[in-house]
């Protein structure tokens, strides 16, 4: 327990009032070193801490402070790191999730929202952050006929801050563009990095799937559409530059899948890609643990550790090292490095969230794409 909450119990149960006291005089989860006490205050009949670190009990009990309204435990947490959670509560009967209405960081998903514990030294990166000082790029709007599904797929086109047509521009594809949009801050994160040098000017290509765990798990429709008809199509509308190694291919989750499937049938397409918690499961003998969902990526992931032939030439990847996929990813280095592709892989402490990947985006996409800042100094 943390040494400021034991000093207000150690005369028994304080009054409501210095219970309030206590809460406007301090910020929560109580963080000191890797120890993070989590509080939660109201009525109940048990409450659990409900977070998404694989390998710990999903749900830890807090104990209620002698007669107070104050529940509270305390976990150990390695420096660094970033977690998302909510409490569940159980009062009358009754079950419900609510986020730690002590705690002001929210994290956002498709979902709903999580609160989030910054651990022991964990800060966001500033470059994450608006900055009045970053030109900001715009968006534009395009509309690319498929036939491979047969309907017409709406693309936002992000064009970078000075933008010229009579320039050639790097092209970076990022599968759930959208949500990277919303949720990592995928817009703020380009205008700094650009702004800062760090990477080059560029125009993004932001796609979004009507039945994701479908398109994105290995379908053959979604790879020839990327690469058939999506990128013919910027191609002639945009001035992109011609060379493979100008083209990057990006996304998370099952948006990594179809990234490293995209890119697999069709070698050559796109010379760069950038991975991010990648749900590459596969079963090296009888049936794999995961859902139904999982059974396209296991036949597309088993394939490819069969013959990964060179899909790119350069690969960033990461992962948290909280998630439930970290040996699978970390089984994919070495196999894309044994097939001279160069890789760079980053594990960080955090989960399989838009905000670790938001997090990772400076490092991956420096290092795919380089900006004047890192040709003089790296």
């Amino acid at each position: 327990m943390h040494e400021s909450l034991r000093n207000l119990m150690r005369k028994g149960a304080p009054s409501p009032d210095k219970v309030e006291k206590f809460i406007a005089g301090h910020s929560f989860p109580m963080v000191a070193g890797t120890d993070v006490t989590f509080v939660y205050h109201g009525d109940a009949d048990e409450v659990f801490l409900r977070h998404w670190i694989f390998g710990l009990r999903t749900a830890q009990p807090l104990q209620r402070l002698a007669d107070t309204r104050l529940w509270a435990v305390t976990i150990e947490l390695p420096a660094e790191s970033r977690i998302e959670y909510k409490y569940e509560v159980i009062a009358g009967g009754n079950r419900r999730l609510e986020m730690d209405s002590l705690n002001p960081y929210l994290a956002r998903d498709p979902f709903g929202a999580n609160s989030v514990c910054r651990g022991y030294r964990y800060q966001r990166p500033e470059w994450t952050m608006p900055d009045t000082t970053s030109r900001q790029g715009q968006f534009t709007r395009m509309a690319v006929q498929s036939t491979s599904f047969g309907d017409t797929r709406e693309i936002d086109i992000y064009l970078p801050a000075r933008y010229r047509s009579s320039r050639r521009y790097p092209l970076l594809i990022v599968h759930d563009g959208h949500d990277y949009l919303q949720y990592s801050d995928l817009r703020i994160v380009l205008d700094n990095l650009i702004h800062r040098l760090e990477i080059p000017p560029m125009i993004v290509a932001l796609t979004t799937s009507p039945d994701r765990l479908k398109e994105y798990s290995g379908d053959e429709r979604h790879a020839n559409f990327i690469c058939k008809e999506l990128l013919p199509e910027l191609l002639r509308e945009l001035p992109i530059s011609d060379e493979p190694q100008s083209r990057a291919l990006m996304g998370a989750s099952f948006g990594a899948v179809a990234t490293l499937h995209a890119a697999w049938r069709n070698p050559g397409c796109f010379d760069r890609l950038l991975l991010q918690s990648g749900s590459f499961a596969f079963s090296d003998i009888g049936d794999h643990d995961r859902s139904a969902a999982f059974d396209p990526v296991v036949r597309f992931v088993n394939k490819f550790r069969d013959d990964p032939g060179q899909p790119a030439q350069k690969i960033y990847m990461s992962c948290g090292v909280y998630e439930s996929l970290i040996y699978e990813n970390r089984s994919m280095v070495p196999l894309l490095q044994a097939h001279e592709m160069q890789v760079r892989y980053e594990e960080v402490r955090d989960a399989h969230n838009w905000e670790n990947w938001r997090d990772r985006m400076r490092m991956g996409l420096s290092w795919l794409f380089p900006g004047p800042l890192w040709m003089v100094y790296e």
